[in-house]
């Protein structure tokens, strides 16, 4: 399991951002290491968002997302709930992190 996500969720009239940074190493599968063999492909495939139990995001990355990335979305939403963000990586790993919108 991953570091965790720094979520920032806000409201703007009907408006919620959220902006997540995410900690992981993202290997692309194409680099080589110090023994000069290829590092095995390592990145988030899916992120998913719910926001009180409905889904409001979902994202299907690929091995060019670059490493810890940034991520910021907008939905139609009321302040006072949770928002709730998963990522998955290619070797079945997974982060939930959740955070109040204010």
């Amino acid at each position: 399991m991953g570091s965790p996500m720094r979520i920032r969720a806000a409201v703007d009239g009907e408006v919620i951002e959220v902006k997540v940074l995410m900690r992981h190493e993202m290997e692309t599968g194409r680099r080589k290491g110090p023994d000069g063999e290829l590092v095995p492909a390592l990145y988030i495939k899916e992120v998913v968002a719910d926001y009180e139990g409905k889904r409001v995001f979902t994202g299907h990355w690929g091995p060019a997302v670059s490493k810890n990335p940034f991520l910021s979305f907008r939905f139609k939403g009321a302040p006072g709930g949770k928002v709730t963000i998963t990522w998955t990586d290619t070797s079945g790993d997974t982060r939930t992190d959740e955070a109040s919108v204010s």
